[in-house]
């Protein structure tokens, strides 16, 4: 059972991580405090990649005051030198007498061994404080060591009877704005966004977060290269990826990339994934069509659904739907989701779950 005081100085923790946002990227989210006596003595957070870890910041404002204190930390202290120092080492030679961890750090250089060094100095270990909160932190942190090559969210505005567009394809506006400012928000917490070209060529997307924040690379696949050249994912504003199994072809911006693969009816989307990995993507939003979402599912690459739905009936057998493809054959093969959430978001319903 978690320590009741345990859990409130980790939120406080697990808050301050959240502030490093992007800027932190590829390293994980990672808040600190130091309590002394029941009283928050210092607090810090990891500000950006390659610069001090927020247990440094927390024990400089701690000062003299950490000897003898609790460290709360929502990661493992690093045992290894990276862009820094061990923090394990300076914990030690602060003199704390107690660290509460949410969760162990998977990157196999410090796994474990940050609590070991820790406990064979003499400093009491508690971890797992609050550990799904941590998890879900740094979920793409926590999946890039497990062997997968991203974390993959699966996204949708639908109508109420499950429609993405009306007949003629339009799709402009099925959610509300309020909707629409959470998408922009998401797009600038991942590191790519991912359409198929008719989404392209029928909305001609800009795929930015609108000023919500980072913007993300914008992950085209195109398999016979039918990108317009006024299309508003060419602009300058972030870096375009475009898959073809066409002969590629140079784009007056320079922030293009034009990749070709093999190509029969789909792409393999698993080598698609592989390929965006060594481009250090470990994120990616897919917000459709149908055809594209159906196949990531099929490809078993998502982990997560997100489908904003809105009271409206738009009716139509040729309309699109959100997940499109083959399917299944048996509703005892259809996917269960896991862990599944629905709040009101304006006018919408957003239900969220996981797939694996």
């Amino acid at each position: 059972m978690t320590n009741q005081t345990d859990a409130k100085f980790m939120k406080i923790a697990i808050r301050l991580a959240k502030k490093g946002g992007r800027n932190v990227f590829p390293n994980p989210l990672v808040g600190a405090i130091v309590v002394k006596d029941g009283e928050i003595v210092g607090k810090g957070y990891h500000k950006y990649y390659g610069g001090p870890h927020a247990e440094v910041y927390a024990l400089e404002q701690a000062g003299t005051k950490a000897a003898g204190a609790t460290l709360y930390v929502s990661l493992e202290p690093c045992a290894h030198w990276g862009k820094t120092p061990p923090c394990v080492d300076l914990l030690i030679s602060s003199k704390i007498a107690r660290v509460v961890a949410a969760s162990t750090d998977p990157n196999p250089k410090t796994a474990g061994n940050g609590f070991k060094k820790l406990s064979t100095a003499g400093i009491k270990v508690t971890k797992g404080t609050l550990k799904n909160e941590a998890l879900k932190l740094n979920q793409e942190y926590f999946a890039r060591f497990k062997g997968k090559s991203t974390y993959c969210i699966a996204k949708a505005a639908m109508s109420l009877d499950g429609k993405i567009c009306t007949r003629t394809g339009d799709s402009k506006w099925i959610s509300c704005r309020r909707s629409r400012e959470l998408v922009h928000k998401l797009r600038s917490s991942m590191d790519a966004i991912l359409v198929g070209i008719n989404t392209v060529i029928s909305d001609n997307p800009y795929l930015t977060s609108h000023g919500q924040g980072r913007n993300p690379v914008r992950v085209i696949l195109d398999p016979n290269l039918r990108m317009p050249l006024n299309s508003n994912v060419l602009n300058n504003e972030a870096p375009t990826v475009i898959f073809t199994g066409a002969k590629p072809k140079q784009f007056k911006n320079t922030r293009v990339q034009v990749i070709q693969l093999k190509y029969k009816k789909h792409f393999n989307l698993k080598h698609v994934f592989s390929i965006l990995n060594k481009m250090s993507i470990y994120s990616i939003l897919i917000e459709g069509g149908g055809e594209t979402i159906g196949s990531a599912i099929e490809a078993d690459i998502v982990d997560e659904l997100m489908f904003f739905i809105s009271p409206k009936i738009v009716g139509g057998r040729d309309a699109k739907t959100a997940v499109e493809g083959l399917g299944v054959s048996k509703i005892a093969d259809a996917i269960a989701l896991k862990s599944m959430k629905a709040k009101k978001v304006g006018t919408d319903i957003l239900i969220t779950g996981k797939v694996r």
